[in-house]
């Protein structure tokens, strides 16, 4: 579909010079003299090349929709995620630089979204927060408070997060999958 250049946003995929393109930053430059143009700093999403490249913010550009479905986290053989379709039972194999670091936070039976473009995988979304435990925490020092600091903890799966110092080991925790930061204690 053809949209505007000036409407363009970090995570849009562009089909630009035969080539699919995710766009990982813009920036409107208005020169003193001259029409407005849009800096759009884009990603190739098969071979992970960048570029730069100005639009007239006028001008047309050909924007991909992505196809996107449910699928279950089946298991992983390091490199290679595999994945299940909760419509069609197709099983569906993700390299792991598709999911990111985003990836320690899989959990067996984990519905993620799957998005794809004629059928080949270009990205993993998984839900916004996880529950996970505390395997390892320092422990609490007398005299600090609670709003004031954080200490560093590691999770069931490794991962190493910033709790608040109330925080102990055996503690189940809610984690942003997005950026690993706690959010609250699980309500169990």
């Amino acid at each position: 579909m053809k949209v505007s250049a000036i409407t363009l946003r970090k995570g849009n995929v562009l089909e630009y010079n035969g080539k699919l393109m995710i766009v990982t930053g813009q920036e409107i430059m208005q020169p003193g003299k001259g029409a407005s143009v849009i800096q759009v700093e884009m990603r190739d999403i098969r071979t992970g090349n960048k570029d730069n490249v100005r639009f007239r913010t006028q001008e047309t550009i050909e924007r991909i929709r992505l196809d996107q479905s449910d699928h279950q986290y089946l298991f992983n053989d390091g490199e290679t995620y595999t994945f299940m379709s909760n419509e069609t039972y197709e099983q569906v194999m993700v390299d792991k630089e598709l999911i990111g670091d985003a990836a320690v936070f899989l959990q067996d039976g984990m519905v993620v979204s799957l998005e794809s473009h004629e059928g080949e995988p270009l990205g993993v979304h998984l839900p916004d927060t996880v529950t996970m435990e505390i395997t390892e925490a320092e422990p609490v020092v007398k005299g600090q408070t609670a709003t004031t600091s954080y200490k560093p903890a590691i999770l069931e799966n490794g991962a190493k997060v910033m709790v608040p110092p109330f925080i102990d080991v055996g503690t189940r925790i809610i984690v942003k999958t997005e950026d690993s930061t706690y959010v609250e204690r699980a309500k169990d």
